[in-house]
């Protein structure tokens, strides 16, 4: 379905009939229907008696299971909730029949207008809101979550590769996308440049395993690794071969090993762990706000579920089964090493994400900076439940993941809401109100459209960068506000918001499991993260001062100096959110402080999901 979506907005596209009748707005919210379709589709196939013991496509290249198109489900709801989030295009309309009415929803317009008692070559700033890359984020993003779908379904090295590729193509392009931006671009660049790196280690890693196994299929790996522990399977081949028994299965074990280790560095450089996770809060806030919450959330979610794939089956072995006097004397390295190899990966990487995300984040004065080393910080959570590699810690691994996104969703929802939240100034003389929009960059390029020729001012709809910015705004915007408030407590975790179990669920397995050391270190990193949350918040119940609004008022004077200084100016905030984005907010929200009421909703789900694939 995702597939022929594809196929048919390209060539929508592309015909001239149907690019220029058909709104770009019309096409995102064409793409959420798609992800929506999709998933009711996904529904319908979990009846099937196939799928329930698992169906192996493309020659065993993919293998899809209930659990598979579970998690698949998933993906694509949160995908066309991201996409609902995308606002709709708007024009100016002006009273004066004098003044040029400019209908055009892809750029910001300075136009020659004469209006009464002027001349024609006066020029009056004629700003025009829309949305100019729809078109092309919708069909990014439809290739982006076609990649991790795959990938979720990945049963083989070379379609694991294939899968993260289209994943990450779609990611570079889309950070990109708004090109008249040079932060964005600078941004894409960088994510472009180190996910390409992390991609070769991946490849690098699935060559080894190849080079000594020769083998890709992600299941003839689970045996070998299954079975040469006891030499089972290496006995009778090398006896046919005339081999050495512990030197071959010591060369395939290492190899296996090495290769593993090496998927799983270029996995968690691509999801932004500690210590590969320079490039994130850099990307994260040269993008676009509609950009970077798509980064922040569809990614993860398929690159956590193949390491917890991965992961799992490779230490269905049991460590403590192991004989290690007998194998350290004859020199063989145990098959099950490579899980112990990994778990202390995965635990390193877990510790130094929990103390940078919480410290690194202390001193950030931009909001998606600060998201970005929440999200490192979150990382190591999951990271450390992953580690653990038990029933009850994959179980909170698994909600975790579920409130991380739907608390992040909606965090990223309501900053853009209020993003949307224009601020209006009216010209005293005139009586004109003019969106207040905060310009980045400039150019002199010149366009005719509808027979105006005016200068291109690349911008976009006022953007919040800096924490700062959410000063007061509970005073303008009470209900997003305490939206924003509640789920910063549950990334906080603070009780009984969904966050505050999410937490408590993977300290319990790590305790349980005797990991007091990184335990303590979790409890104490998440009470330091909990002061740049409150700061936040702290800042929305605050009376903007009398200073701030001072400054803005020379803001927006400084952006009218094309025209003439005017000497007072009459500041309101109007909110052009949709119905559908207020509803999901809404729902989001009630669903992050109602979790304590009927938690088994999602923790029966999570349980029996972690169940299936634990003992798989």
């Amino acid at each position: 379905m995702i597939f022929i979506s594809i196929l048919t907005l390209i060539v929508a596209k592309a015909l001239p009939v149907l690019s220029t009748n058909v709104s770009h707005i019309h096409f995102t919210r064409i793409t959420s229907i798609v992800f929506f379709f999709t998933s009711l589709l996904i529904l319908n196939s979990l009846n099937l008696e196939s799928i329930g013991s698992g169906l192996g496509i493309y020659s065993g290249l993919f293998h899809i299971t209930q659990i598979t198109q579970i998690l698949e489900f998933f993906l694509f709801i949160i995908g066309g909730l991201i996409l609902i989030s995308f606002a709709a295009s708007r024009t100016l309309t002006f009273g004066s029949a004098e003044e040029t009415v400019l209908k055009k929803n892809e750029v910001f317009f300075k136009v020659a207008t004469a209006g009464k008692g002027q001349s024609k070559n006066t020029y009056n700033s004629i700003y025009v809101v829309g949305t100019e890359n729809a078109t092309d984020y919708s069909l990014i993003v439809l290739f982006s979550s076609l990649g991790s779908a795959l990938l979720i379904s990945s049963y083989d090295l070379i379609s694991l590769y294939l899968s993260i590729e289209l994943q990450s193509f779609g990611l570079y392009i889309l950070s990109t996308l708004y090109r008249e931006s040079e932060s964005s671009t600078g941004a894409g660049l960088k994510y472009f440049l180190l996910g390409g790196l992390s991609s070769c280690i991946i490849l690098l890693g699935a060559g080894l395993i190849y080079s000594y196994t020769g083998l890709t299929n992600l299941e003839s790996l689970y045996i070998l690794n299954s079975m040469t522990d006891g030499g089972v399977a290496n006995e009778v081949i090398d006896a046919a071969a005339g081999l050495n028994t512990d030197i071959n299965q010591q060369y395939l074990i290492q190899g296996l090993s090495l290769g593993l280790i090496l998927i799983f560095i270029g996995f968690l450089f691509k999801i932004a762990a500690a210590p590969l996770h320079n490039w994130s809060p850099d990307v994260y806030d040269g993008t676009p706000t509609i950009v970077t919450i798509w980064l922040t959330i569809m990614p993860k979610i398929a690159i956590l579920i193949i390491l917890l794939e991965l992961h799992t089956q490779f230490g269905i072995l049991p460590v403590q089964n192991i004989n290690w006097t007998a194998n350290i004397t004859a020199n063989i390295l145990p098959a099950s090493l490579a899980t112990v190899q990994l778990k202390n990966l995965l635990l390193i990487s877990s510790f130094l994400s929990l103390i940078i995300g919480s410290l690194l984040g202390l001193n950030q004065t931009k909001i998606k900076r600060l998201l970005a080393y929440s999200t490192i910080s979150h990382i190591g959570f999951l990271l450390l439940a992953l580690a653990i590699n038990s029933e009850q810690s994959i179980d909170s691994f698994l909600f975790y993941i579920l409130q991380y996104t739907l608390t992040n969703l909606n965090i990223f929802l309501i900053i853009l809401a209020l993003s949307y939240s224009n601020i209006h100034f009216t010209l005293k003389e005139t009586g004109l109100s003019l969106p207040f929009l905060k310009e980045r960059e400039k150019c002199n390029n010149t366009k005719n459209v509808g027979g105006v020729r005016g200068t291109i001012i690349p911008a976009f709809v006022y953007d919040l960068n800096y924490i700062l910015e959410f000063k007061g705004l509970f005073f303008s915007n009470p209900f997003l506000s305490l939206s924003l408030a509640i789920s910063l407590f549950s990334m906080a975790g603070i009780p009984p918001l969904i966050g505050f179990f999410s937490k408590q669920f993977v300290l319990y397995s790590s305790i349980q499991n005797g990991y007091y050391f990184i335990s303590i270190i979790a409890i104490i990193v998440s009470v330091i993260s909990a002061s740049y949350y409150l700061k936040i918040i702290k800042l929305l119940f605050t009376l903007p001062t009398e200073g701030s609004l001072v400054s803005e008022q020379k803001e927006v004077k400084t952006q009218m100096s094309t025209v003439r200084d005017y000497s007072s100016l009459s500041l309101t905030r109007d909110s052009v959110i949709t119905n559908t984005h207020s509803f999901i907010i809404s729902i989001l929200t009630l669903t992050i402080v109602l979790f304590f009421i009927k938690p088994t909703l999602f923790l029966n789900s999570t349980q029996l999901l972690s169940l299936s694939l634990f003992f798989n």
